[in-house]
């Protein structure tokens, strides 16, 4: 039996007494770490202690040896967070969670290539997990919510509460400690932990937390639906082998045509139209390619599904080969186009992430080639290029990629190489402090006769010091990136302000 299609049944909650606790603990700490404070090394400790109480809840604790290799796995994956918080760096951590979860449980799948789809199945799950075991609870003998039995509760206490509040004002009245105790009391302190927005975080956590604390996955859906749309191979259908074969060799041509004209005007550096720049040349495709590969991709995983036509016959397996590897010429194309373009127009963060999802798409395409190849599933092409793009993701977490455009940027301006185009120096204070070592390099290398531009830089630069000065200094928001621009302030390689 697949691992995948266990559900863990529901256990009581007089049984999953540790696991409330550790939810209550849990929630208690992210309230102290991280409600209405900056995000930094907050997250990364909450991410730890999710991960020990996770392993600790387990009903069948995993071997200390296990448990350590998954304790390091999370410290790993949780690492960018130290960097710098972003939504990668939580994803990567979450995901981390998740697998610790599915681990402890015995729910991950034994093949590699099943793990997106367990994945898939245990974050529907997510939001509704303590909803489902609260039912469940009270749907249990004994257990039916009353409106007469809370009354009645509730007036148990009255009489307590009162004896035990007239005693407080004897002992009081006799005892001035504890009447100084009692007037210390900032009732104003209790009152905050009614507010609505820190209430709503509460349960925010609590969902999420109780669903790495308890895993389970959703349940399949019949697999007779799942087969009703499977794709019959004639001959003369539209996606048969006559229909097949004539479009490859359509696409093949097309696209040689394109392959064609990169090859003389960009890698061969050949003169375009007076009309026409290298720059816009470039711009005009670098966007339109990468879709066009995309739509290629799409066709070839249907052109080459199991079954069909590309795997019984050599000549559209060959089309199929050459097509894909002028798919991959197109997206180096785009990059090149994509680098022509920032030359003339300076980087930005927009292209830069364009640039990485250029070199993805070649690696997916590259992908698919091998799926063929190799004669694998689906399920592997899908598993590989999610861990293609984790790979990817990962690394751009420990990378200051403002710093790094920023000292681009100023690399190559105009005013520093006379070549390049004028720094855009609202641009540059949109990148935020991080751009502050690179306005530094700026001004020292900036031509004495360029004063206007020179006091605008130094401005900038005073209200990007000011912003990252002012903000809140507390050791749950520190970050090796923060760390790394103070230090660089109190260096000799800082401009004095």
């Amino acid at each position: 039996m697949d691992t995948t299609d266990i559900l863990t049944e529901a256990m009581p909650m007089r049984r999953g007494s540790r696991r409330m606790a550790g939810l209550l603990a849990l929630v208690a700490l992210s309230d102290f770490l991280i409600f209405r404070h900056e995000p930094g090394i907050n997250l990364f400790l909450f991410a730890l202690a999710v991960c020990a109480a996770t392993l600790l809840s387990a009903r069948k604790r995993p071997r200390l040896s296990l448990a350590i290799i998954l304790l390091g796995f999370s410290v790993l994956a949780s690492a960018p967070l130290l960097e710098s918080p972003s939504l990668s760096g939580i994803a990567f951590s979450l995901g981390a969670l998740m697998s610790v979860a599915l681990v402890s449980a015995r729910l991950l799948p034994r093949r590699l290539s099943a793990l997106p789809l367990v994945f898939f199945r245990f974050a529907l799950i997510v939001p509704l997990r303590l909803a489902e075991d609260i039912r469940k609870y009270l749907a249990t003998p004994g257990r039916h919510f009353s409106f007469a039995g809370t009354r009645q509760s509730i007036a148990l206490w009255i009489m307590p509460l009162i004896l035990a509040a007239v005693f407080v004002s004897l002992f009081a009245a006799a005892n001035p400690l504890i009447e100084i105790a009692l007037r210390s009391i900032d009732f104003a302190v209790l009152l905050q932990f009614l507010d609505l927005w820190r209430i709503g975080f509460w349960m925010i956590v609590a969902i999420v937390v109780w669903a790495m604390l308890r895993p389970r996955l959703k349940r399949r859906g019949a697999r007779s639906q799942a087969r009703a749309f499977m794709i019959v191979p004639t001959r003369n259908a539209p996606l048969g082998y006559a229909s097949l074969l004539r479009a490859l060799v359509l696409f093949n041509v097309l696209f040689a045509v394109q392959t064609l004209l990169d090859l003389v005007y960009l890698w061969g550096g050949a003169d375009l139209p007076d009309h026409m720049s290298h720059a816009e040349y470039a711009h005009r495709g670098a966007y339109p390619l990468i879709a066009t590969a995309l739509l290629a991709a799409g066709f070839v995983l249907v052109a080459m599904r199991r079954g069909g036509p590309g795997d019984q016959s050599p000549l559209i397996r060959g089309l199929v080969h050459a097509w894909i590897g002028q798919n991959i010429l197109l997206c180096l194309s785009s990059m090149l186009r994509l680098g022509l373009y920032v030359e003339v127009y300076s980087l930005t963060e927009l292209r830069v992430a364009a640039g990485l999802w250029m070199g993805l798409v070649a690696i997916g395409l590259f992908l698919i080639l091998l799926r063929i190849l190799l004669s694998r599933s689906n399920a592997w092409l899908i598993a590989m290029n999610l861990a293609s793009l984790f790979v990817v993701v990962y690394i751009s977490a420990f990378i200051d990629f403002p710093d790094i455009i920023a000292r681009f940027n100023v690399a190559h301006s105009q005013e520093i190489t006379a070549e390049g185009p004028p720094l855009d120096l609202d641009y540059l204070s949109s990148l935020g402090p991080s751009a502050i070592p690179a306005i530094d390099l700026y001004l020292r290398m900036l031509p004495d006769q360029l004063i206007d531009k020179r006091n605008q830089a130094l401005a900038i630069r005073y209200y990007l010091v000011r912003d990252f000065e002012r903000r809140r200094r507390d050791w749950r928001n520190w970050t090796f990136r923060g760390a790394r621009l103070e230090t660089y302030l109190l260096s000799p390689a800082a401009i004095a302000r």
